[in-house]
């Protein structure tokens, strides 16, 4: 087992490198105002990767779709410009209607080719209509830009079809995966070729309309659901007013009274803890000593508070051992965690039933439902370390 943030990139990694989880405010860290544009080494020029836009969504035509790629070169914040070069963001790209415009068009049809320079980020695609991004001032007086937050009813894009993946370009290779963690709005594949050939990401035949539905038929799921447009992941549900804040709070008493008397083991790269409550505290031995407070609703759907993970090698990984055994509730039917049974997952009526439809979407089970699917490997994600090229496919609707 090889949880994610034991990997060159994680969900979490990637989201502490842009700053956090995209809300409706400034969601990336501070640049140097420097251009960017031509600075890069010889090897960094010679390393751009092949990035082809393939549009089969049926639903759109290439006319209608915008392409954005944003994120971190370096701790500093840039984006690709339509003609391929790497720029800064500035506060001077914001027009008359106080917006950015840094969509990049698709060809007139076909395939379009584009380039990945070396940086970390997101390639955002918005339907229909362009994305509202606004350069803004952080706390150090430097520019940030505001990333849509689709889930957030008062956000600009919120109407706006759009959708993204994730990515790690560097000279350790590509690290990449589609997303629904926040919300999931269009079907997105990623196919990555180098030292393999392998994608991600693809939706079953009906798959976008299936995965509506299913969360529909969940009376306490339901509103998530926004029109045609989305399916809010259930954590910005909670902080919207959507979705109960106490929702697995029976669960979670079940397995602190369960781990009170019986022993929990969690096996991790750092070897096997055994876990007790204790004092209100599921502490485990092992490696290292670890435990955790119990955790709130809000904790598990995030996979943070009392369940957060830092890269330190021991509490990180048991924490995400223990978010993907709340989310997918196995902890009471295994207590030796991570189970790796996907048939297991999602079978209790108190369930993360969002994930579940995600994963259930898919042609391959794998889905980023919530943050810690990487647990067991369960989520979207791919990596190469020789890449030689990755196709973004908006897949059929």
């Amino acid at each position: 087992m090889a949880p994610r943030h034991q990997h060159r990139l994680g969900r979490r990694k990637l989201l502490f490198t842009l700053g956090g989880a995209a809300v409706a405010a400034p969601a990336v860290a501070a640049l140097a105002p420097r251009a960017l544009a031509g600075t890069g080494t010889p090897a960094e020029a010679a390393a751009l990767l092949p990035l082809t836009i393939v549009n089969d969504s049926g639903s759109f035509d290439n006319a209608s779709v915008h392409v954005y790629i944003v994120g971190n070169q370096d701790g500093r914040q840039v984006r690709v410009t339509p003609d391929g070069t790497l720029a800064p963001i500035a506060l001077s790209d914001n027009g008359a209607d106080g917006y950015t415009d840094y969509a990049i068009g698709l060809a007139g049809s076909g395939e379009t080719p584009l380039s990945l320079p070396y940086m970390s980020g997101r390639i955002y695609v918005a339907l229909g209509h362009k994305l509202k991004l606004k350069v803004v001032t952080d706390g150090n007086g430097n520019p940030a830009l505001q990333y849509p937050a689709g889930w957030v009813a008062s956000d600009p894009n919120h109407a706006v079809l759009h959708d993204c993946a994730e990515f790690t370009y560097n000279s350790s290779g590509m690290f990449c995966n589609t997303t629904m963690v926040d919300m999931f709005s269009v079907p997105l594949s990623i196919r990555l070729t180098g030292a393999k050939d392998q994608t991600t990401g693809t939706l079953r035949p009906s798959g976008r309309a299936d995965a509506f539905a299913a969360v529909r038929r969940t009376e306490v799921f339901a509103p998530l659901v926004v029109d045609d447009t989305r399916v809010i992941a259930p954590g910005h549900g909670l902080d919207a007013g959507l979705f109960p804040k106490d929702y697995f709070a029976p669960y979670i008493d079940e397995v602190w009274s369960t781990y009170t008397g019986r022993d929990l083991t969690v096996t991790t790269n750092a070897g096997t803890f055994t876990g007790r409550v204790r004092g209100e505290r599921l502490t485990f031995d092992g490696p290292a000593p670890v435990s955790f407070t119990k955790p709130s609703t809000r904790d598990v759907l995030f996979c943070d508070g009392s369940l957060a993970a830092p890269n330190d090698g021991t509490t990180g990984p048991v924490a995400a051992v223990l978010g993907a055994g709340f989310n997918r509730s196995t902890l009471l039917s295994a207590p030796a965690q991570p189970t790796t049974d996907a048939a297991s997952f999602y079978r209790t009526a108190l369930t993360n039933h969002y994930a579940k439809a995600m994963h259930a979407a898919t042609e391959d089970g794998k889905a980023y439902g919530f943050a810690f699917d990487d647990v067991a490997d369960f989520a979207s994600y791919i990596q190469d370390t020789a890449p030689t090229g990755i196709r973004l496919t908006l897949t059929p609707f």
